[in-house]
């Protein structure tokens, strides 16, 4: 038998009802509401979490959300420094492609900003490189849509106006669009 009722109290952890957070395996969600519900005879309290964009509400202990990396938004210097990373010069390890596949989607998972936009950055391609495959089209456009819906809450600006800002700062890093071009023109004269 599960009994639940409202709590009347909306702030827990620092954390209250009506503020964005980001949850690690989900992105930014909205604390709805702080539940009280019986579990087993044990009384949990929960947040009530919505993904509007996922269409998904998810209950997550008040006693738990610290330890499974729930956060608040990053802070708007945060926010710059992830947009630098992006400009940065792609890393990618000479591993096989599954562990790199791996190693990613758990960057993409660990909520971290700043991780986030490594992998944003390492499978960027520019019009002028070789496509991607399907799968790092995949983790490219996982990666994105984190990293612009936590920008669009911290910069209260849509997730389109995010994305064209990441974009952006992608192509000021080096080796993309004119920067490529104009080493193969230098190339070809020596």
């Amino acid at each position: 038998m599960t009994t639940q009722q409202k709590k009347p109290s909306t702030a827990r952890h620092g954390f209250k009802t009506g503020e964005s957070i980001v949850y690690p395996a989900h992105g930014v969600g909205t604390i709805t509401a702080i539940e009280e519900q019986e579990v087993a005879g044990m009384k949990l309290e929960l947040f009530v979490i919505d993904f509007e964009k996922d269409k998904m509400r998810l209950k997550v202990p008040v006693a738990k959300a610290m330890s499974i990396g729930m956060r608040k938004l990053s802070e708007t210097d945060f926010v710059e420094r992830a947009l630098k990373v992006v400009q940065g010069k792609a890393r990618v390890k000479r591993t096989m492609w599954s562990r790199r596949a791996q190693e990613y989607d758990a960057k993409i998972n660990s909520g971290d900003l700043i991780s986030i936009a490594e992998v944003v950055r390492d499978l960027y391609r520019a019009e002028n490189q070789p496509e991607q495959s399907y799968s790092e089209r995949q983790l490219y456009e996982a990666a994105l849509d984190r990293m612009a819906r936590e920008i669009a809450a911290v910069n209260k600006m849509s997730e389109t106006e995010a994305v064209r800002l990441v974009e952006t700062n992608l192509n000021k890093g080096p080796k993309r669009g004119k920067a490529i071009e104009e080493e193969d023109s230098q190339d070809e004269a020596a």
